[in-house]
């Protein structure tokens, strides 16, 4: 089976949140199955400053709104596996600095570039003499692939699957814009939303199938679906939540280059190493005391507003924090002025690295994240194997991946809060504090079950295989 995957970011190439993880780790698993399956994302600047690395196979012709552009296309693979991408060119679209927009604002023209990258995802594969079964779009920025599809505006015969990641982002533009990103009368009738296009609407309605990031949040979204309620309901039927992988090749504690000392489940020698090692680099006392840690974006979705009401209560357990994220300023502002109110407690790294993000992971002992949603969450994942034990939101992923700690039964792998409130996260991080304090045998057997569990996309793929074979069987 021949699978296209079409996507707007893809690691290390391209990153802005956890689509590009899932892309870079998603299709090499499937290639591992057997499919012959291939990427397609746009070529922004820093890819094309990378050109040297890349082979060129040529150009084709694009037609949107009735004007013909040209395509580039540039050829790499996804690094430590088989799988070719194909960096899909047009300068005038993503020959700039950032991936959606710059200083906090999108580019206005959003709609057209990425109307760009899913036309030209499907004008891919009769230019390179390969015809895709099935074309898998992620996202509202290659939803309209599947519009596409569906209206017949192009002569390709593939199925479509369409991943929703993250329901908060739907791509919403004027209806007035619809002639001149090439959609017809029926692709307007699947995209309008009122007087506007909404672009994830229409994947949904296109889509032969729809998958999401985990079973829960295939769930939550049939009720609490950011207005697209209707649209989900009506699809419910090929609606299926399959939760993320990740790659266990790059997030080995074992063989991990970015870390101080290596360590696994049954040696847990290293994690003492890099909590000391953690805390004299970002210049925490060496104290005794338990270590979280949050790698996140700055962002009320990921639970900071909780965090700021409880902060001072919790800082009061004892604890050392750190923080690894950027995004909305007055989060930043809020934790920079904490590292001043708690000199060798707090350490607030207002950036993303992948570096630290593996070192926090190694060094925490526990992992927070009190997110008000989330679809499915890589982080938690990271923290388990890395043995950093986490306190999470019971919501969409998070509840369907971290199971609360027994240790009289030896059972569980994390703590969970139900109540999106700052008095029940309190309480889960309490609970974590006194294991850890009060039990330590019981907290190297928390922390060694959690290492030890799989959560590779080896399953998953083979969730997404069988969804492919039922829409291609259809």
């Amino acid at each position: 089976m021949r699978v296209l995957f079409v996507a707007a970011e893809l690691a290390p190439f391209a990153k802005v949140g956890g689509l590009a993880d899932v892309a870079a780790g998603l299709p090499p698993a499937l290639a591992r199955l057997g499919l012959d399956v291939r990427v397609a994302i746009p070529k922004y600047r820093a890819i094309g400053e990378r050109a040297q690395d890349f082979a060129s196979a040529g150009t084709f012709p694009v037609t949107m709104g009735g004007k013909d552009l040209t395509c580039s296309v540039s050829q790499g693979i996804i690094p430590a596996s088989d799988v070719p991408i194909y960096f899909l060119g047009h300068d005038p679209y993503f020959d700039r600095r950032g991936i959606y927009g710059e200083q906090n604002e999108e580019y206005p023209d959003s709609l057209a570039r990425f109307a760009f990258l899913s036309r030209a995802a499907l004008g891919l594969g009769p230019a390179l003499g390969w015809l895709p079964d099935v074309i898998h779009a992620n996202d509202w920025h290659t939803a309209l692939a599947p519009v596409y599809l569906r209206a017949g505006a192009v002569d390709l015969m593939s199925r479509s699957v369409l991943t929703i990641h993250n329901l908060a982002y739907q791509g919403w533009f004027p209806i007035d814009q619809a002639a001149a990103v090439g959609l017809n009368e029926a692709g307007r009738k699947l995209v309008a939303s009122g007087r506007q296009l909404n672009l994830l609407r229409g994947g949904i309605q296109a889509a032969d199938w729809i998958t999401t990031v985990s079973p829960t949040y295939a769930e939550e979204i049939l009720t609490r679906g950011e207005g697209l309620e209707d649209a989900l309901q009506a699809r419910r039927d090929s609606l299926t939540g399959i939760l993320n992988g990740i790659d266990t090749s790059v997030w080995d504690p074992s063989t991990d280059p970015h870390l101080w000392a290596p360590y696994s489940s049954t040696d847990l020698a290293g994690k003492v190493v890099n909590k000391r090692a953690l805390q004299e680099a970002l210049g925490l006392a060496p104290t005794a005391a338990p270590l979280l840690g949050m790698v996140s974006r700055l962002a009320e979705q990921k639970g900071f507003d909780l965090l700021l009401v409880a902060f001072e209560r919790m800082m009061a357990f004892g604890i050392q924090f750190v923080l690894l994220g950027e995004g909305d300023a007055r989060y930043a502002s809020f934790f920079r002025d904490a590292e001043q109110r708690y000199p060798g407690r707090v350490r607030a790294l207002i950036e993303f690295s992948e570096p630290w993000a593996h070192r926090i992971e190694a060094g925490a002992d526990i992992f927070l994240m009190p997110s008000r949603f989330e679809p499915a969450g890589l982080n938690q994942l990271y923290s388990l194997r890395y043995g950093a034990v986490p306190v999470v939101h019971a919501t969409g992923g998070l509840k369907d991946t971290i199971r609360e700690c027994d240790p009289v039964h030896d059972r569980g792998n994390g703590f969970l809060f139900a109540e999106y409130t700052a008095e029940a996260m309190l309480e889960a991080v309490g609970r974590a504090i006194r294991l850890w304090r009060t039990d330590p045998e019981a907290w190297r057997k928390l922390v060694a079950r959690g290492m030890a569990e799989d959560h590779s996309w080896n399953r998953p793929a083979r969730q997404y295989c069988a969804v492919y074979e039922r829409v291609v069987a259809r």
